[in-house]
């Protein structure tokens, strides 16, 4: 019998009961809540029971029979949240909690309630854990979940970082910038899939709160169902990869929102081959590949405190601003 989160120190609020994780019994629980609460929040996304299936066989630093909470009203649920655990490469450890209350069922205490019994856990995981760096409790939320945004602040969280979804139009005249004459870019071929993984996670070291993968990570990248290499762009420097686009269809959400969208992710350049124009070189590419897809708008997410210059140059390629997510932080206390 796995061992069960503990509930001590929930508030008794009328017509609610709190209980802990049953097994995949509950990832139906967790797409209900989910896709209950995506109109209001006002996100696009899909989320299905193969989503949470493959999430769940993937998941690191976190036992959800002890790290999830679910809460019911008259035996449905209704809201669920789930902590887990990273360690930086800078050293510092970054405790999340996430979480998610439908709708009708805000403003009743659930919330906060939630978020303090999560705080709790993630305190007693933290317990066990060296002090060999800084340690914060975080979370995020949009700029269309201002309850969030009320409910983080006032307990204690200050936003820190912002990241900035973007999209522009596929139509007229798409930029076109040669790529640089020693590099090329070819098709992508299976034994390539390693050494571009292996080179995108090198590349994006440099970046803000990066937490170095493992092999689960590696294997879950794979399983991913928009993961498709026929349509990414991977320039080359003999053997060596040099940058990449990654990019990707998702079928679901383009049929969901009626909307005719590829996004082109994942976009670095290691090191070496930096400042030489190879990035913008990859997106212009991109954007070619994708129209002749049918595809009528790119769509990407960057870093807004990116000090690479990230937000800069997609702007510059045609992006704007659509959404904005921000991160919350606080320390952890003892």
């Amino acid at each position: 019998m796995e061992p069960q989160a503990k509930l001590h120190d929930l508030p008794e609020l009328i017509g609610i009961t709190f209980r802990g994780f049953r097994g995949e019994i509950d990832y139906p629980a967790i797409v209900s809540v989910v896709e209950g609460s995506k109109d209001f929040d006002q996100i696009k996304q899909v989320t299905s029971l193969d989503d949470v299936q493959r999430s769940y066989s993937h998941l690191t630093n976190c036992d959800p029979y002890q790290d999830m909470l679910f809460a019911e009203a008259e035996g449905d649920p209704i809201a669920y949240c789930r902590v887990f655990w990273q360690q930086q490469a800078d050293g510092d450890r970054i405790y999340t909690h996430i979480g998610t209350v439908l709708p009708v069922w805000r403003r009743k205490g659930i919330g906060k309630a939630m978020l303090r019994w999560c705080e709790r856990r993630l305190s007693e995981v933290a317990s066990n854990h060296p002090r060999d760096g800084e340690r914060y409790l975080q979370t995020f939320a949009a700029d269309s979940q201002v309850g969030k945004d009320v409910l983080y602040l006032s307990e204690g969280y200050e936003p820190i970082r912002h990241e900035v979804e973007m999209a522009r139009a596929l139509d007229g005249d798409l930029p076109e910038v040669p790529v640089p004459p020693d590099l090329e870019v070819r098709p992508v071929e299976d034994e390539h899939i390693r050494p571009i993984w292996e080179a995108s996670m090198e590349a994006f070291r440099d970046h803000w709160g990066y937490v170095p993968p493992t092999e689960d990570t590696y294997q879950e990248w794979l399983e991913e169902p928009i993961f498709n290499p026929e349509l990414w762009k991977v320039a080359w420097d003999g053997e060596q990869v040099a940058g990449m686009v990654l990019n990707f269809i998702d079928e679901r959400e383009n049929a969901e929102y009626k909307r005719r969208r590829g996004y082109t992710e994942t976009i670095c350049v290691r090191r070496p081959w930096r400042r030489r124009g190879l990035a913008r070189a990859l997106i212009a590419k991109s954007f070619r590949s994708l129209r002749d897809l049918g595809m009528e708008e790119a769509a990407l997410g960057v870093d807004a405190q990116n000090l690479s210059g990230a937000l800069r140059l997609y702007k510059s390629m045609g992006f704007a601003e659509v959404k904005r997510w921000t991160d919350y932080r606080k320390p952890l206390e003892a």
